[in-house]
């Protein structure tokens, strides 16, 4: 089904929002949207036109395949700022068109991912999606989803298996956890220990919180925990390691991350 913006947000406003209200279901939570990032401005533009057509929506659903390194800062900012209240969440990524490799830590750090997106792009639009690493993509991506008011990032496939499938389409995936059925055997790929990185130590109702970074070379995000304690998670993709102070109040903290390295840090209360 192909809606256009002004088709979704009538639907929602005038049946599907009404109906799950009427029929006890007020409470389900309504993602629009659903695509890639490049688009926001136009689908939140009308889904938030006025009061009535953002009643029954809960806020909106966003993918990443526009790009295998840009994660679109300024439309992520423009969906927020049309309607701060309203869900950000990144609801789907893998890099798609590639059969996972089985144990091999060391692919997940190399430009070897296929980016589906390179067949189907047009010439203009070629240079968004160049061979990136995995590893690299997935933390890029997750740290500019949560510096740019994204609450929460899901990605497509948790488990898939040594093929990428099952996929009835066969554009195969890559997954952070990938299984042998037949030898009852399962991989934790590098791409789970990156998505850990977030889910382990920013916790449930984390709040983001703000910083200063002068080393453009460095990607970063930090959130304050329910308990108080605050998790800061770098990124060095540098091939040389990098020495850090850290500034918190009137603490101070020398550390080292490695070249091409994600690396988290935990400041208890």
């Amino acid at each position: 089904m192909l809606f256009s913006p002004k088709e979704m947000t009538d639907f929602v406003q005038d049946y599907l929002g009404p109906r799950l209200e009427k029929d006890g279901y007020g409470a389900v939570k309504i993602l629009g949207y659903d695509q890639n990032r490049a688009g926001l401005k136009e689908w939140v533009d009308e889904m938030f036109r006025d009061e009535k057509s953002s009643k029954y929506f809960a806020g909106t659903a966003i993918h990443w395949y526009e790009s295998t390194y840009d994660y679109f800062p300024e439309a992520l900012q423009y969906a927020h700022k049309k309607k701060p209240e309203k869900y950000l969440i990144q609801t789907e990524a893998c890099v798609d068109a590639e059969v996972p490799k089985w144990q091999d830590d060391a692919w997940y750090w190399r430009k070897e991912a296929t980016d589906w997106g390179w067949d189907w792009a047009s010439e203009e639009e070629k240079y968004l999606h160049p061979k990136y690493v995995p590893t690299y993509r997935y933390a890029r991506d997750i740290i500019g989803c949560l510096n740019n008011h994204v609450d929460g990032w899901i990605d497509w496939n948790m488990v898939l298996d040594k093929q990428g499938g099952p996929n009835w389409f066969k554009n195969w995936c890559v997954a952070p956890v990938i299984v042998d059925p037949e030898k009852d055997e399962v991989y934790f790929t590098p791409l789970y220990y990156v998505m850990a990185h977030f889910s382990k130590f920013i916790r449930p109702d984390a709040v983001r919180i703000g910083f200063e970074n002068s080393d453009k070379d460095l990607m970063l995000t930090a959130a304050q925990n329910p308990d108080g304690s605050i998790a800061i998670v770098l990124l060095n993709q540098d091939e040389a390691p990098k020495s850090i102070q850290l500034q918190l109040g009137e603490k101070q903290l020398d550390f080292r991350i490695e070249a091409q390295a994600l690396q988290t840090l935990i400041i208890r209360p």
